[in-house]
């Protein structure tokens, strides 16, 4: 639904820069210019091709509203479900709803996974030695569960916005000399062994 209310977007977008409709798209739409288009009304003075371009506006409009109510009820659902499955969880700094889900899908219940190792496995966030000669380097796993990797890549991604003591850490290891790839992965692995600790100290 979310690639879906992009894709409606970014259509209503290239629309009105098309086509002079009385709305300013220079800059990306508003949420209000997408609700005052969705209350658009047929016009006696349209001809055929203004009335076809304005309801085809008006139509991507509704779409995109329509998801991003569905979209709210979905993760207003995802919360009520994760909240009485796994008590405290979304108060992890960075985890939403979706990313909560995913995590929690994985894990499934207490004793599916043996220890923080075989989770990062299981998220592909387990480090894979790319040595070379005297250089001692680890690369990204692009195998185990996606989205359960996805998962841990958006929480490594808000943290290293929001979070000073990730920003602090990025920084540090950047000054070591880590490029950015790999201190995504450490930041993953790291953020795979707080998950696992965490569900196996709330579920039974």
């Amino acid at each position: 639904m979310d690639t879906r209310r992009t894709a409606d977007r970014n259509a209503l977008t290239a629309l009105l820069r098309s086509f002079d409709l009385g709305i300013d798209a220079r800059k990306a739409v508003t949420d209000a210019q997408i609700r005052a288009i969705a209350a658009w009304r047929t016009r006696s003075t349209d001809d055929t091709a203004d009335a076809t371009i304005r309801d085809e506006a008006r139509q991507l409009a509704t779409s995109v509203l329509d998801l991003g109510r569905q979209l709210r009820t979905n993760r207003a659902g995802l919360s009520k479900h994760v909240e009485e499955l796994a008590p405290g969880l979304l108060e992890v700094f960075g985890l939403g709803p979706v990313t909560a889900a995913a995590i929690l899908a994985a894990y499934s219940h207490k004793g599916r996974v043996h220890s923080e190792a075989a989770f990062a496995a299981l998220a592909g966030a387990a480090p894979i030695p790319a040595s070379s000669g005297n250089t001692v380097r680890y690369r990204l796993n692009r195998h185990g569960d996606r989205q359960l990797n996805q998962a841990l890549d958006v929480i490594a991604k808000i943290r290293s916005v929001h979070d000073a003591q990730t920003r602090d850490y990025i920084e540090r290891r950047m000054a070591q000399g880590k490029s950015h790839r790999e201190i995504r992965r450490c930041l993953k692995r790291y953020i795979a062994r707080q998950m696992f600790r965490r569900l196996n100290s709330i579920m039974t």
